[in-house]
């Protein structure tokens, strides 16, 4: 199967119509016409899953966050992503970027699920009734540590952290995947006891929990790593004769 019928059939189901516009998602380097057996699965395009999509002789890279964001002035080894452009390129993979078009398409209710949270609707529009995160209940009243507990054991995270009394009571929630930071006025607006993201910062938490929320801090690898197996799973249904392989999950830090 040729690349370009891979991208059509990405952007049938995940459309960058849907992406955000400070974004940039699609196909990023490498060629239309490229003959693709192996497709490589990955969060992020590192140093490492760039070097594993060549030596696992993968013919594309598709990851939820692109490489590139800026317009790119020359492509050298003098940089990293010049290094890692390169690499893809010399070993002729193509290279697919699918970000917040899956986020609001894909990633925000498959989040949503894996929390069971009910009675859904989207914290930040996007296009048609889509966009980023989702507003709902927990299938029941629980304590915070509760929450956070069930976060943990929804996306396989090994720790989090939490903003807000471990015994208070929560269960109007919002969830958004990632660095969650922008979305938050919108989780304030909606009136949530909790808010489920990543990348939140000391100021950003303790002010959430002075307006009346608390936060529950997943990491942005912790949630967004659910992208992989379900964008295989879809690939799998809608493509023959093609191999699919995902990086195996392995979070970014440790906490010691």
């Amino acid at each position: 199967m040729r690349c370009r019928e891979i991208c059509e059939i990405l952007e049938k189901e995940y459309s960058p119509e849907y992406a955000c516009d400070w974004d940039n998602v699609g196909l990023l380097a490498g060629r239309r016409d490229k003959e693709v057996k192996k497709i490589l699965l990955a969060l992020d395009a590192t140093d490492e899953v760039v070097k594993m999509a060549s030596d696992q002789g993968a013919d594309m890279l598709i990851t939820h966050h692109p490489m590139l964001f800026s317009p790119v002035r020359r492509v050298t080894d003098d940089d990293m992503n010049g290094r890692r452009l390169l690499s893809l390129i010399c070993s002729d993979i193509s290279y697919y970027a699918m970000h917040t078009n899956y986020d609001s398409r894909g990633m925000a209710d498959l989040a949503a699920r894996l929390m069971e949270l009910q009675e859904c609707t989207v914290l930040e529009e996007i296009k048609d009734g889509e966009g980023i995160g989702r507003v709902g209940v927990l299938p029941e009243r629980m304590t915070l540590e509760e929450c956070a507990r069930r976060v943990k054991q929804a996306y396989g995270i090994p720790n989090v952290k939490i903003f807000g009394d471990p015994d208070c009571e929560v269960y109007s929630a919002a969830i958004c995947p990632g660095a969650g930071k922008s979305t938050m006025p919108e989780a304030l607006r909606f009136g949530c006891d909790v808010y489920i993201t990543g990348d939140i910062d000391h100021h950003t938490g303790i002010d959430a929990v002075d307006q009346g929320m608390c936060v529950i801090d997943a990491g942005h690898y912790g949630i967004e790593h659910i992208f992989m197996e379900d964008v295989k799973a879809y690939l799998e249904k809608t493509l023959s004769g093609v191999r699919i392989a995902c990086v195996p999950v392995c979070h970014p830090f440790t906490v010691i």
